[in-house]
């Protein structure tokens, strides 16, 4: 049998598909089958922390929005303490706020967008103090592996400099790649980040 199988074809390989939506985030394909769906609101009315709007394109190589693109964030709460069972950090949980988002871009716009709060600092490896960032899971049609990136704060500048993961990145051109701008539309506060998945401008992803 083992000889056997050095004769058969390799299966063939497949990217992320309609499925994708379908089985993630149906209610944006046109199918109403969970009965909770997984959406892209974090926040609850009693949340504690500064209320803001993430919103960006994924782009890819020539400068087109992707279109069917999924992503997904997880990100600590206001007193910096991600709600699981594994962070021990002295941050106080917050019970009204989930800490984890799931949306696809806009079909026609290519435009994705999550309302949640800005994070607090949290500790990181060796208790080095990390700047206030939001965690970036993506993937589309094109991509086998999902790709991991962070999202860092405009308005932190001292934060970021001091950062350990941000001073990982050799290149200091680069790291702006990481670092979403603030501005106010209509009293709210409004975060923007693209993610370029390559050439240039390319959003530097990390290997987790």
């Amino acid at each position: 049998m083992t000889q056997a199988l050095g004769y058969l074809k390799e299966t063939a390989s497949q990217t992320a598909g309609p499925y994708v939506h379908i089985g993630l985030i149906p209610h944006m394909a046109g199918f109403d089958i969970f009965q909770n769906n997984f959406g892209n609101v974090l926040v609850g009315a009693d949340t504690k922390g500064e209320r803001i709007t993430i919103e960006g394109r994924v782009i890819d190589g020539t400068g087109v929005p992707v279109s069917d693109a999924l992503l997904e964030i997880w990100q600590a709460n206001a007193d910096g303490r991600y709600n699981h069972a594994a962070d021990r950090q002295k941050g106080a949980l917050d019970p009204d706020f989930r800490g984890w988002g799931r949306t696809g871009a806009e079909f026609k716009t290519g435009l994705y967008t999550f309302e949640t709060i800005k994070p607090g600092a949290v500790t990181g490896r060796h208790k080095r103090m990390m700047a206030p960032h939001i965690n970036f899971w993506i993937v589309a049609r094109g991509i086998n592996i999902g790709l991991h990136t962070r999202m860092y704060f405009s308005d932190e500048q001292a934060a970021n400099e001091a950062d350990p993961v941000l001073n990982l990145i050799e290149q200091k051109t680069r790291r702006s790649t990481l670092i979403a701008n603030r501005s106010e539309r209509g009293g709210n506060v409004v975060y923007t980040f693209d993610i370029v998945l390559q050439g240039d401008g390319e959003t530097v992803f990390f290997d987790i």
